[in-house]
């Protein structure tokens, strides 16, 4: 196969108890598997967003975070969760949250996103999917440890090694900078896809429109 013609840098800022942000995902892959043939790739950073940063360390009822947040009754977050689940499937994730799944703290995983990063960039995409599993299909504990490292394993990745990462605090002031420098550019919800530094594509669109995105930009740098 041809190398790329166009290889564009991309962020994809996001949290990974976020729905729209693995719907989004999805539909970015999908843009870019079509993409292929006509040379464009990318290469796809993972930044921090916390979408709730003050939540408690034993996390919150979905149905009362969805409810406390948004207004939202539980007919409503049933009815959300739904449709939400079946633009899911539509990008090959199988999305199992119910009444009784919980929100919780995402800063230990974003410090393992950003060890991905820093010790082997190739792999941080798989701790991404791994982490929305562990949340989204299997209910785990985000701010488990053992979750955590175990994620880091299922991507390939020195479980001991995540293991001391959370256990020495490492990149905290790092994911901290991130997250500020994002919400100085203006970043305010999720998933954000900031393509070469400057164009930005908003939400979990599909891939329609992230592949009419992309062979635009593609054009213009």
């Amino acid at each position: 196969m041809n190398a790329p013609l166009k290889t564009l840098k991309i962020d994809f800022v996001s949290d990974v108890v976020c729905p729209w942000c693995v719907v989004g995902l999805g539909g970015l892959d999908t843009a870019l598997d079509a993409l292929k043939d006509e040379g464009i790739a990318a290469d796809i950073a993972f930044q921090p967003f916390e979408l709730n940063p003050q939540i408690a360390p034993e996390g919150e009822n979905i149905v009362e975070h969805i409810g406390r947040k948004y207004g939202a009754s539980p007919e409503q977050s049933a009815a959300n969760r739904a449709m939400i689940r079946e633009r899911a499937g539509e990008v090959g994730f199988d999305m199992r949250m119910t009444d009784d799944s919980r929100i919780w703290n995402t800063f230990d995983a974003h410090r393992l996103l950003h060890w991905a990063h820093e010790t082997a960039p190739e792999k941080q995409k798989a701790l991404k999917q791994a982490l929305f599993t562990a949340h989204f299909t299997e209910n785990r504990n985000l701010t488990d440890a053992g979750v955590l490292t175990t994620a880091a394993a299922k991507a390939g990745l020195d479980r001991a090694e995540a293991g001391e990462v959370l256990a020495s605090g490492r990149y905290a002031q790092a994911v901290r900078q991130a997250e500020d420098l994002w919400r100085a550019r203006g970043i305010t919800s999720v998933p954000a896809v900031v393509v070469e530094g400057k164009y930005l594509i908003s939400g979990g669109q599909p891939a329609s429109v992230f592949e009419e995105a992309l062979r635009k930009i593609a054009s213009e740098v």
